[in-house]
């Protein structure tokens, strides 16, 4: 058997390639079309594994994935490919709305003639698993309650309002032509190869370059950080057992203000790499004007899956972060490498 993911270069599809081939021998076909985020690097400790197949594609490209299925016959298809940054999207939507809306499409229709060639052994077996966000949901105040998998979608960005419809494209895939779907939402991922826009990342990397920490408007702003190991953990559980049809909204039951992760973050470099001139790297952060649109708060109610599946996640934000700080302390060169000229712009221009 083998299952086929999408966007596994990218950060959260790396780490489940990895992580599925750790645990499993059953192979993984490969495919990402290798944009700014997608990095064969994050992929390097399988170089010469015969269980990895990469392929270099599109999934907007149906002709290419058609053919993938039929040569490779995958017992299920899991999609990560996404332009998931949401200061790009609105400084440049039309990606957001190519891959991740028309290459859903194109996706699932492949998909869909695939899964409806098959004997009907194999057609009952076969899931289509689509990776999703807590940001199709919209922002939250302080004092509302976290979003249920039964929440209203009110998406406020470019982002999230293109991952809002791919979520929808599935959902009506499933209930119009019966394809097998899964669907999962995620809070805020971090961790190994977590490309340097984000957040965390970004902190760290630019902390120790002597840089400014750019935090927007007060940083009160809130999310429920997920470690990108326990969400790997989790979609593994769905694609194992999760009813067909269904959406399991996975967390890290961590919520923070991006101030405190901040924060969070210089007190253990301060610790693990002091600064050679002295002080704490909290000296280096500075607050720069909002971004627009900017949502207040996420917060992941993950009872179900845990109720459903018996998943939680393992490691709490303390144990998560340091781990993470870690990681970009002892692979200085992979940072080097993603840092590449249109990156160096592209920061500069946003976060200047």
């Amino acid at each position: 058997m083998t299952i086929l993911v999408t966007g596994g270069a990218g950060f959260i599809g790396s780490n489940f390639v990895l992580d599925w081939l750790a645990a499993h021998d059953e192979p993984v076909v490969n495919l990402d079309a290798l944009t700014y985020a997608g990095n064969l690097a994050n992929l390097a400790s399988l170089e010469g594994d015969a269980r990895h197949h990469f392929v270099q594609a599109d999934i907007g490209d149906r002709e290419r994935v058609a053919a993938l299925l039929a040569e490779f016959r995958p017992r299920a298809v899991l999609n990560f490919a996404a332009e998931s940054h949401v200061d790009r999207s609105i400084h440049g939507a039309g990606e957001f709305i190519q891959t991740n809306i028309v290459g859903t499409f194109q996706l699932l229709e492949a998909v869909r003639a695939h899964w409806a060639a098959l004997p009907a052994a194999e057609q009952a077996d076969f899931r289509f698993l689509h990776v999703s966000t807590d940001e199709v949901y919209g922002s939250l105040s302080v004092d509302q309650e976290p979003f249920t998998e039964q929440y209203p979608y009110e998406p406020n960005s470019p982002y999230s309002a293109s991952k809002a419809a791919s979520d929808h494209l599935v959902r009506a895939w499933h209930h119009t032509y019966g394809l097998p779907v899964l669907t999962t939402n995620c809070s805020n991922n971090y961790g190994p190869f977590h490309f340097p826009e984000k957040l965390i990342p970004l902190m760290i990397v630019n902390a120790l370059a002597g840089k400014a920490l750019p935090i927007y408007g007060d940083g009160l702003q809130i999310r429920d950080w997920l470690y990108v190991k326990d969400h790997c953990s989790a979609i593994r559980r769905v694609l194992s057992a999760g009813r067909v049809g269904e959406t399991y909204n996975v967390g890290g039951w961590n919520e923070k203000p991006n101030v405190e992760i901040v924060h969070t973050i210089c007190d253990l470099l301060d610790q693990l790499r002091p600064r050679e001139a002295g002080g704490s790297y909290r000296e280096q952060i500075t607050h720069v004007t909002d971004r627009p649109g900017h949502d207040r708060r996420y917060a992941i109610d993950a009872r179900k899956i845990e109720r459903e599946l018996g998943w939680k996640p393992a490691e709490t934000f303390e144990t998560g972060i340091r781990k993470t700080v870690q990681w970009y302390l002892d692979h200085p060169e992979w940072v080097a490498q993603v840092q590449s000229g249109a990156y160096r712009d592209w920061l500069a221009t946003h976060y200047a």
